[in-house]
């Protein structure tokens, strides 16, 4: 692929004019949102945004191969046993700060849902009806929708229905399965039907409408994430005009803060992984908007819009593999086909487009579409796969492309990538008080033939510490265990206020002072670090440091996913490939990081995670290291 440089339209977008800002509300509602609503949306009972299943579509539009591939799916699930939900799982976030036992419980019902109702749709005989029932009851039956990590209790009281991501949901696999099946499951069980509209009222759309929940002004995947949910329960859902219409003013406002806090370049500082949940469910929410509004409300030609969709594909390495920068595993793209390609659609962008067809063709969507449908979130995210297959024939015509970009630069975000030859490097400045951050301003990254080598370790599995004061005891949340100077014996610290400066880009170079990352007990004056690609894939890196004094020689830490051989001075062997350095200046060492994974960490890693540390042989407040990285072709 041509060498492409994407600097995300930044020029408009610095310093934005009041123009940028608030693009739904400002152009579509004003200071009379819900009176300009009454125009344009939708009437309640009215919203069509799909053939229901019983259409000929599914069956004559759908191919064919794709069909049975949802059908098998589903009868796996035919007859299904639905977990209990014990009191005493959902406690366990609060008694071990365990909570992935009762999420794996809670989503496995909802994953089951999710199968029987796409392989009914597919193949439109009634046969899957039952069990669809029987999982809806189960849901319905259940206290809370939520999971214990978004509770202060040790159990939910039935009388407080508070909004989390999980509970809206719930709400949203409910209120499509209602509409796609609401004929089917009122021949079977007539008051099913009302007994939904019923809950969903009393669980998500009355407690936020009334409620004034934090996540409404947030700048994180919370907003749009619950408000797709949100938003496809009032469209659906909701019968009172009234409601209905404040309901989406309120969501347009709650998308606003959204939009307007992120960057010009439309980078995620929650990392890729977490694109899926955040522009991208912005996204659901403005395609829901654009539909139930007859095409008036459409923002998918705003270059900021444009940008946020295309981070996607920017932070992409190959290989179906991404820079895990943030709470990230390199392994889990942030791609899903099942948004990308209507998102892409959306915005026009070829790149994305294509790249959504490289992901059908690879992971060979016309036999696997269940497969590929089953791992598109949590659970399977069934609107996404409904709307993407509206326009499966157009997918399955698409030229595929994989997005190989030879060059990006993200400047709000501060993260460089570059690719070389068989090298590709991604390096990052910006701040450690970034969303799911880790210490880690000035880390880099380097793959060789699209294996990792130099690497960040991700994250592991989520537990009551991650998101709590004790965030920063996590050894993969550490500058230590990132690829990152120890100076004076000190790591980086958490903070907004902890952050690069005099960042510098050129095409695969990147240089920045790092100093500002660290405590003031490190004692370091300036830290610049310069990380630069040569045509030929090798990498070189320079650390020019003046410290206020020199306690204890710095040290230089790099995490390789290789088992490393040091038996030779000045070559470290990674493999087939190497890191050179100084013997005369510097000593190593290597320790295996491998007794600290978790399960979700050893799934990446297996037992090949090791910690490289250079350190100074000689203690001087002033020095400058240099090492190189070599890739072999």
């Amino acid at each position: 692929m041509r060498n492409i440089l994407i600097t995300a339209l930044l020029c408009i977008f610095t310093g934005a004019s009041a123009q940028d800002k608030k693009l739904l509300t400002a152009r579509f509602g004003g200071g009379k949102a819900e009176t300009a609503l009454d125009t344009m949306l939708v009437g309640t009972g009215l919203f069509e945004p799909l053939p229901r299943a019983a259409a000929a579509f599914w069956r004559d539009s759908v191919p064919e191969s794709v069909r049975r591939s949802y059908i098998s799916y589903g009868e796996t699930y035919l007859g299904y046993r639905w977990p209990a939900l014990p009191a005493t799982e959902f406690a366990r976030f609060k008694t071990d700060g365990n909570r992935t036992g009762y999420e794996q419980l809670s989503f496995a019902r909802r994953r089951a849902l999710a199968a029987l109702v796409i392989a009914e749709i597919a193949e439109g005989r009634r046969r899957f009806v039952p069990d669809i029932a029987n999982g809806l009851q189960a849901l319905l039956e259940e206290t809370w929708w939520g999971i214990p990590a978004h509770y202060d209790k040790p159990l939910p009281d039935p009388g407080r229905q508070t909004v989390d991501l999980f509970n809206a949901e719930t709400a949203g696999l409910i209120a499509w399965t209602s509409y796609m099946l609401r004929d089917e499951l009122d021949s079977l069980f007539p008051s099913l039907g009302k007994r939904i509209d019923s809950e969903i009222s009393r669980r998500m759309l009355r407690p936020a409408l009334q409620t004034n929940y934090w996540w409404k002004r947030a700048g994180m995947n919370w907003n749009p994430w619950i408000a797709s949910n949100w938003l496809a329960c009032v469209l659906l859902c909701e019968h009172d005009r009234g409601r209905q219409l404040a309901a989406v003013a309120q969501i347009m406002t709650a998308l606003d803060t959204f939009i307007d806090s992120y960057p010009a370049d439309g980078g995620c500082d929650e990392g890729p992984n977490y694109w899926d949940r955040a522009a991208a469910s912005l996204f659901d929410c403005l395609n829901l908007l654009r539909t139930a509004t007859g095409g008036r409300i459409d923002i998918g030609t705003h270059p900021k819009l444009r940008a946020m969709a295309g981070y996607a594909y920017k932070l992409y390495v190959g290989d179906g593999k991404c820079v895990n920068f943030a709470d990230a595993n390199i392994n889990t793209m942030a791609l899903q086909l099942n948004v990308a390609y209507p998102f892409g659609l959306y915005t026009g962008d070829r790149t994305m487009t294509a790249f959504a067809a490289h992901i059908a063709h690879d992971k060979d969507f016309a036999r696997h579409a269940a497969d590929i449908y089953d791992r598109s979130g949590n659970w399977p995210a069934l609107a996404r796969e409904l709307f993407m297959l509206r326009n499966v024939t157009r997918l399955m015509a698409e030229t595929p492309g994989e997005p190989l970009l030879a060059d990006v630069w993200l400047p709000n975000l501060q993260i460089m990538t570059a690719r070389r030859a068989a090298t590709y490097v991604a390096m990052k400045g910006g701040t450690n008080g970034e969303s799911h951050n880790h210490n880690d301003v000035g880390s880099f990254i380097v793959y060789g033939g699209g294996k990792p080598v130099i690497v960040d370790p991700g994250v592991g599995s989520y537990t009551a510490k991650t998101f709590g004061r004790d965030r920063y005891s996590i050894w993969t949340m550490q500058s230590q265990y990132h690829n990152l100077p120890i100076i004076n014996g000190t790591g980086q610290r958490d903070g907004a206020k902890y952050a690069a400066s005099g960042v510098k880009h050129a095409h695969g170079r990147m240089t920045l002072d790092i100093a500002g990352a660290y405590p003031p007990e490190a004692g370091v004056r300036r830290w610049t670090r310069d990380v630069r690609v040569e045509r030929s894939g090798r990498v070189n890196i320079t650390e020019d440091y003046e410290l206020a004094e020199c306690r204890v020689p710095p040290c230089v830490v790099l995490m390789t996913a290789l088992r490393p051989d040091i038996s030779v001075p000045g070559r470290i062997s990674l493999g087939a490939h190497a890191v050179s350095y100084d013997p005369s200046q510097l000593t190593v060492e290597t320790q295996s990081v491998s007794p600290l994974l978790d399960d979700k960490l050893r799934e990446v890693w297996k037992d090949n995670l090791h910690r490289i540390v250079f350190t100074v042989k000689r203690a001087s407040s002033k020095g400058t290291i240099k090492y190189s990285v070599s890739i072999n072709k």
